[in-house]
């Protein structure tokens, strides 16, 4: 090999091997922390509040649907009643049943969609909820950023394995429930969906 092409080599030995190892060595001078999201939902004064709140909204949305759920379970009992026993032909027939039978699933299909709304109300008061605890939990993660000159914050689920002394999850809890026991949580609605 001619001495020019061996100093080429050389030199393109020594960035790789310096750039493979850059990551590394930046890495050794950075102090990492871990979290555990669920963790700090499940045990904070926050995390629990607004899994009280969001519980009672499900509660009260529950409650809205039953009294048209169970009138339209009686009515489809009803009329399986009176349906028994006759064939296709018989039931048709009978105009008076299916009419009935008509009406009846025009109001299944409508708490269907009802039931739809209200499902995605919940699932739109969960996600705002969730960004309310973020908000709250920012600054005081950031505060204890600060604390333990962490350059990178990891999350528990994101993470192979990390040493207890790593995770920072119950001085978070213990400082976020001070700063911040409680999260507003308002029912959302739906945007109205356009009739069909």
């Amino acid at each position: 090999m001619s001495p020019i092409k061996y100093l080429f080599a050389c030199l393109a030995f020594t960035l790789v091997a310096g750039a493979s190892f850059a990551p590394t060595a930046l890495a050794q001078g950075t102090t990492v922390v871990v979290i555990d999201e669920g963790l700090l939902l499940r045990d904070s004064k926050a995390g629990k509040d607004m899994q009280v709140k969001l519980q009672s909204i499900e509660t009260q949305i529950k409650n809205e649907l039953e009294p048209t759920r169970s009138a339209l379970e009686a009515e489809g009992k009803g009329l399986q009643t009176r349906a028994q026993g006759k064939t296709q032909q018989a039931i048709a027939a009978d105009t008076a049943l299916v009419a009935e039978l008509q009406a009846y699933q025009t109001k299944a299909n409508g708490f269907a969609q009802r039931r739809q709304a209200l499902s995605q109300e919940l699932a739109l008061t969960e996600r705002t909820a969730l960004v309310a605890f973020n908000k709250a939990l920012e600054p005081v993660l950031m505060e204890l950023v600060r604390e333990k000159n962490a350059g990178l914050v990891l999350s528990r689920g994101q993470v192979v394995y990390a040493s207890d002394a790593t995770d920072v999850t119950r001085a978070l809890i213990t400082k976020l429930d001070v700063t911040v026991p409680t999260v507003a949580v308002v029912r959302q609605r739906a945007p109205a969906q356009p009739t069909q």
